[in-house]
């Protein structure tokens, strides 16, 4: 795996030179083929891709999932994977141990080992590592990989069950230059409002609100804020990296964290599940494979004006405890694992070979 992550980019002969002013985008995706056929499809269509780098992070190795990647021709492509993977560790871990407990057994009757959830369910591995990737990803992004580790700008996450619209490149380059002038305060630009059901409100104004998990942006000042919190997220009881952020991690910084967004979506969340639901080889939450979302042509082009005013959303509801459920966030093992990541280009002080 690290030999793969250490490939350069493919498509350089296509674009072999990124914008300056790019804003790199980071697709994080596990073993929907059906789910990342749209978003690629999506990104295709997207104005201005062509700059920059797309990155894709896996948390695991799936040849059909590569065989989409391959056929990327729109821009610049990096493929990452999680080498500390329950996909790569089946019978150790991050995987299932021979001693570990599995799904609701009784320790006492099965002679196993765990500490079962409040529902009964012992550690979930391929559950447990969405957390671990999300974490183990930004810490590579940001400090560990030769083609990001020195980006002083924004980094695009979105994932495979996110729809992009085609002016969404152009309307996040807008939202982080207003950023300073119109919120010095916000932390972060996203592409969509955090309520996932939402289109946005279609007013002529920017939204001040809490950073939502689709479509997010920030820059490397942010990322040195959520990182000097790794011991809150590693050890919050929960194995959803988003909310452990909204419940610990943002809390912890002091006062609001509020993300700059248009009045129209840019982005759309298109899953009918999640991966805690279940998705089997023969299995996919979109119906029929296919996905219908109507794209106006207000939203094929820039949308975002500059001379709009901020309407902030204050007082929003945020998670105060985590899901704990699937195993939690596991035991000991994931905290300390997740904590290690953390710390894998920082603890001699020199740059990884990535």
């Amino acid at each position: 795996m690290e030999k793969l992550n250490a490939l350069p980019p493919r498509n350089l002969d296509l674009y072999p030179n990124l914008a300056k002013d790019r804003i790199i985008v980071v697709l994080y995706v596990h073993h929907r083929p059906q789910y990342l056929k749209v978003v690629v499809d999506s990104l295709s269509r997207v104005a201005g891709i062509n700059e920059t780098l797309l990155i894709v992070s896996h948390d695991g190795y799936f040849e059909d999932m590569n065989k989409i990647i391959d056929g990327i021709r729109f821009c610049q492509v990096k493929q990452i994977f999680a080498p500390y993977s329950p996909h790569l560790f089946m019978d150790s871990f991050p995987g299932v141990s021979p001693r570990d407990c599995k799904d609701k057994d009784v320790a006492s009757q099965k002679h196993c080992e765990g500490n079962p959830d409040q529902y009964g369910n012992h550690r979930s591995p391929r559950i447990v590592s969405l957390k671990h990737h999300w974490w183990w990803m930004m810490n590579t992004l940001w400090d560990g990989l030769r083609e990001t580790r020195k980006h002083e700008g924004h980094i695009l996450f979105i994932e495979e069950d996110h729809f992009i619209f085609p002016n969404a490149y152009r309307n996040l380059q807008t939202l982080i230059s207003l950023k300073p002038e119109k919120c010095p305060d916000c932390y972060a630009a996203n592409l969509a409002p955090s309520d996932v059901t939402s289109r946005g409100e279609g007013w002529a104004s920017l939204i001040a609100e809490r950073m939502g998990n689709v479509g997010y942006a920030f820059n490397r000042t942010v990322w040195k804020k959520i990182h000097n919190k790794a011991r809150e997220f590693c050890f919050f009881d929960d194995y959803n990296w988003d909310i452990t952020m909204w419940a610990t991690v943002y809390p912890s910084f002091g006062s609001p964290v509020y993300s700059l967004r248009g009045s129209r979506t840019s982005a759309v969340h298109f899953g009918k599940c999640g991966l805690h639901q279940g998705q089997g080889e023969k299995k996919a939450c979109i119906d029929n494979g296919m996905v219908n979302i109507h794209v106006d042509d207000a939203d094929k082009v820039p949308n975002i004006a500059s001379d709009w005013s901020v309407h902030i959303y204050k007082n929003q509801p945020g998670y105060k405890a985590g899901f704990k459920g699937w195993g939690g966030w596991g035991d000991d093992r994931d905290r300390h694992l997740c904590l290690s990541f953390s710390n894998m280009y920082r603890s001699t002080g020199s740059s990884s070979p990535l």
